[in-house]
């Protein structure tokens, strides 16, 4: 873990509660390593799509926040599949998904 970094699981704790703050339903689907496991977000938005985003760093080393999938809101099943793939490649990974019908999540700049 880094300096001045939050372990993941705080991290995703805090997460939650703005959710919950906010009355947006949320849920921990899959725990990943605890101190500095990486997180994926399925965000599930209006008409029964979702969108996939998956944690990056820009040229500057800082983490935010990248579309999987070219960005687009697909079906659930396809978002689930790429999950699935992404989980099998790391399996440190948290997946948290957020239900939100204009697709707004917590977790702002993807810093921990």
């Amino acid at each position: 873990m880094s300096e001045g970094r939050l372990p993941t699981h705080l991290w995703i704790a805090a997460g939650m509660a703005r959710c919950s703050q906010q009355g947006v339903p949320a849920t921990v689907v899959r725990r990943g390593e605890r101190q500095s496991g990486a997180v994926l977000l399925k965000l599930a938005m209006q008409d029964r799509l979702f969108r996939v985003l998956t944690q990056a760093r820009d040229v500057k080393g800082r983490l935010g926040w990248m579309g999987a999938l070219d960005g687009a809101t697909v079906p659930e099943a396809e978002a689930d599949a790429y999950i699935e793939r992404a989980v099998r490649r790391d399996p440190d990974l948290w997946v948290v998904e957020i239900e939100h019908l204009a697709g707004w999540y917590p977790f702002v700049d993807g810093t921990y």
